[in-house]
């Protein structure tokens, strides 16, 4: 085995250092949150708290996670990334197969109102009118319908489509296999890896999007969980948690560790789904790769 050289092992060693500031540079934040989410009142307010909780307690996220709304609110939200990460995946999929095919004509000038859309758009106020004039306001599908496709995501998946060897699908064709069988039974397999990214960018869309329900949805009752969370911020700003709190329950709460809890409240669950698609991801790599 061939001994690295100096320069080698400086390189190496700068950048394993420098991946472990950008790892700690995350990390610490995010520690400091999470000790501050199950620190006591008093160690809070006075700004000790640092990379451990002091005084550990779960009051704080006992009042977050622990009520009806929130309950709800999480339900909707796992709908909203479920149903649209799937459908959105699904049409993103589709049209990015047929662009990915240059002999087909007008593909060009169709891929040109695709990224015309990306540099204009109608603005907020347009939008809003058009959900309002559909009669999908206080709907949830007010938030999937006008998100199921993203240009970028799109344009990613149509490359790697171009990456696959055309004579995979002329070998099906010859076969008798039709366009969509090809699709659904040799293109999509093959494309594992960048499907399960693109899923990832989808899923991570649908469960942080807090502003399309602040305008379209007035039901309390159809809050998703982003929209329930700052509700709850900006409660601990004021009444601090509401007068249906006893005393011995307010005691144990400030805003800023009501802060603390739902940013975890709201991260915790969604990087729950990274190691999950981490194995697709492998997965996918050896499903598409030439086996000899």
């Amino acid at each position: 085995m061939r001994r690295k050289s100096a320069g080698d092992a400086a390189l190496d060693t700068f950048i394993y250092v420098s991946l472990t500031i950008a790892a700690l540079a995350t990390l610490l934040p995010f520690a400091n949150v999470f000790s501050k989410a199950f620190s006591a009142e008093w160690a809070v307010m006075s700004g000790k708290v640092g990379l451990w909780p002091i005084d550990f307690q779960v009051d704080t996220m006992k009042y977050v996670v622990t009520s009806e709304s929130f309950l709800k609110a999480l339900g909707i939200s796992v709908f909203l990334a479920g149903v649209g990460t799937l459908l959105s995946i699904l049409l993103t999929a589709v049209t990015a197969y047929p662009l990915s095919k240059r002999h087909l004509p007008g593909t060009g000038a169709i891929l040109v109102l695709f990224v015309f859309t990306m540099l204009f758009s109608g603005g907020i106020i347009p939008n809003y009118l058009l959900i309002r004039e559909l009669g999908l306001m206080n709907n949830l599908w007010s938030l999937i319908l006008p998100a199921m496709i993203s240009v970028f995501n799109m344009l990613v998946i149509k490359s790697y489509y171009e990456s696959l060897p055309e004579s995979l699908e002329e070998a099906a064709k010859l076969e008798g296999a039709g366009n969509l069988r090809v699709l659904f039974f040799i293109v999509l397999p093959l494309s594992g890896p960048v499907l399960a990214t693109i899923s990832l960018f989808y899923a991570v869309y649908f469960w942080n999007d807090f502003f399309h329900p602040m305008l379209y949805i007035n039901n309390p009752g159809l809050r998703p969980l982003q929209l329930y969370l700052r509700d709850i911020v900006m409660e601990a700003d004021t009444t601090q948690g509401g007068a249906e709190k006893t005393l011995d329950e307010l005691m144990n709460l400030t805003p800023e560790g009501i802060r603390a809890a739902t940013v975890i409240a709201s991260t915790v669950p969604i990087l729950l789904v990274y190691p999950y698609l981490q194995k697709y991801f492998i997965k996918g790599v050896l499903i598409g790769s030439v086996k000899g």
